[in-house]
């Protein structure tokens, strides 16, 4: 009787064991969750699908963005360029240090990006060619002038009012990106379009804070 008990509670355990492994193998996997272009909500992919994405290539849309964002990179890195000269305020001075700082890198980045792809590279300077399409929200040569020959407040509004409008010029860029059927997919494309929106809106607010305090600062 004790063998036959003993036999018995041993299967009892196998069986236990076995249902727990098998409860154990189909346990519920984490969600795979693809970030929204910006504006965007999240959305859950299966892993097929998750795994399509992976090899998503790049478009005609996605280079042009590309080719654009460069130009209109090079021409924040000339405006910061003045600030040394014109400007007495250190709030200025740090803006104009991580602008530069921020847009020569991702200058680097993109012509790497056209380059590996084998895509035209537009020089840093090609803006400044007489047929050359300025970029949303860029200067124009009058308005790189009248900036150059400003000085103190003058200049620090000027400043402060074109890189605003400079910034929503990239944000603009984006939007038209991300409404491109099938482009911004790409990984590498979708990751820095999406740090493009989500730095120009803070240095956005930014700028316009240090805006307001200058033109109050005026009315005293």
């Amino acid at each position: 009787m004790k063998l036959f008990t003993s036999a018995f509670t041993a299967i009892g355990v196998a069986v236990l064991a076995g249902a727990s492994c098998r409860t154990a193998d189909v346990a519920p996997k984490p969600p795979i969750i693809q970030p929204g272009a910006p504006g965007e909500s999240s959305r859950v992919v299966a892993p097929a699908a998750a795994a399509d994405l992976s090899h998503v290539g790049y478009t005609e849309a996605d280079v042009r963005f590309m080719q654009g964002m460069i130009s209109h990179h090079a021409q924040a890195v000339e405006m910061v360029a003045l600030i040394p000269t014109r400007t007495s305020r250190e709030d200025m001075r740090l803006l104009g240090h991580r602008i530069d700082v921020s847009q020569a890198d991702e200058i680097k980045m993109m012509q790497h990006w056209l380059e590996v792809r084998r895509q035209q590279v537009p020089g840093e300077h090609a803006h400044h060619m007489h047929d050359a399409k300025l970029m949303p929200g860029m200067l124009t040569p009058e308005e790189m002038d009248h900036l150059a020959a400003a000085t103190g407040d003058e200049f620090d509004r000027l400043f402060l009012e074109g890189m605003i409008k400079h910034h929503g010029g990239a944000l603009t860029m984006v939007d038209e990106l991300f409404a491109t059927p099938g482009a911004g997919q790409e990984v590498e494309i979708f990751s820095f379009a999406s740090d493009v929106d989500a730095d120009q809106r803070m240095e956005i607010e930014r700028m316009g804070a240090m805006l307001n305090t200058i033109l109050k600062e005026r009315q005293q």
